[in-house]
């Protein structure tokens, strides 16, 4: 029986730092799934979903422990997932920087029972211009009784008072 562990790692950026965690993954007998990684300012982050044996768990947990340079946390995830997600959604945003706009966006979607499962946020200097632009792009899952209608016009309404372009399409693919 297999195990399911989410690692969360931040430490200082420098080469070689993803091959070292995948060695130690590998060397433990666990299958990297997936992850998601980037350099913010000097320091690398990430997040890796683990494969491994349960009685193999024990020492990987111990050994990413001790990784020295990085800060690991181990999760062990719940592999029982409901399927009441089925209808999959990208919004994307972009806007004058201020603060608050993550904060205003989440609310609504959380209102409208709409998860986030990825979001990329960056800042960019407007052309023409001294000003800070904030981009979002997003992936959600929602239930199939979503009122799409009523959460494109709330996402309207706050893009407005937000001064930001919000824009809400559904993909094609359903769980």
């Amino acid at each position: 029986m297999n195990t399911f562990l989410v690692l969360t790692v931040i430490g200082d950026d420098r080469p070689g730092l993803v091959g070292e965690l995948a060695a130690v993954v590998s060397a433990h007998g666990g299958n990297w799934l997936e992850s998601s990684m980037a350099q913010l300012s000097g320091k690398f982050a990430g997040i890796v979903k683990v494969d491994v044996a349960q009685d193999r768990e024990p020492a990987l947990q111990q050994t990413l422990t001790n990784f020295q340079g990085l800060k690991i946390t181990v999760e062990v995830s719940q592999t029982r997932q409901l399927v009441l997600t089925t209808r999959r959604l990208k919004l994307a945003l972009v806007g004058n920087d201020r603060i608050g706009i993550v904060k205003e966006v989440s609310q609504v979607l959380a209102h409208h029972a709409v998860n986030v499962e990825r979001l990329e946020t960056h800042t960019s200097s407007a052309p023409m211009s001294a000003d800070v632009l904030f981009h979002a792009v997003a992936e959600l899952t929602a239930a199939a009784s979503l009122d799409a209608g009523a959460l494109t016009r709330e996402l309207e309404r706050i893009s407005n008072d937000l001064m930001v372009d919000i824009t809400l399409d559904e993909s094609i693919s359903h769980q």
